[in-house]
């Protein structure tokens, strides 16, 4: 079962933060159930922040922890990535998935504000962690869930 799911990205200060913004609301608007355009404000929190070399960002994050939200990002992900993007995963969930059974995925985030859902490796991405809930906590049968989410 899914606890909750964390999304997160940052728009940097060379970025242009409704663009950024657009990408997580592809998420959001699919986990929420409401058509592209609705206002999600209330579902991100806003966080200035500073980079390593004093750079300003803003860093976007959500929570989504409605299991009916949550389940419909799952299958929203697992509908929407392309074929040899699930066959990426699928070899890897084993290194995805931690000792606290936090699922971790990234999108490219150009992608994601053209309304499309590509695996990345980039550390400038939409990051996804998805808390497997297991009692008691239980690696391999969290392992069979995120299979089953995503594989």
């Amino acid at each position: 079962m899914i606890h909750y799911i964390n999304l997160r990205v940052i728009a940097h200060s060379t970025e242009d933060i409704s663009r950024v913004r657009g990408a997580l609301d592809f998420f959001l608007w699919n986990a929420i159930g409401k058509p592209e355009g609705t206002v999600t404000d209330d579902y991100i929190e806003v966080t200035d922040i500073e980079g390593h070399y004093g750079n300003s960002s803003v860093m976007l994050s959500s929570q989504i922890t409605r299991k009916s939200d949550s389940v419909r990002l799952a299958r929203f992900i697992r509908d929407h990535m392309s074929p040899e993007d699930v066959e990426l995963l699928r070899s890897e969930m084993p290194d995805r998935l931690d000792d606290d059974q936090l699922f971790h995925m990234r999108f490219d985030k150009q992608a994601a504000s053209l309304g499309k859902l590509v695996l990345s490796s980039s550390s400038d991405a939409i990051i996804v962690k998805v808390k497997i809930a297991t009692y008691p906590q239980n690696r391999i049968l969290a392992g069979q869930i995120v299979e089953e989410l995503f594989g």
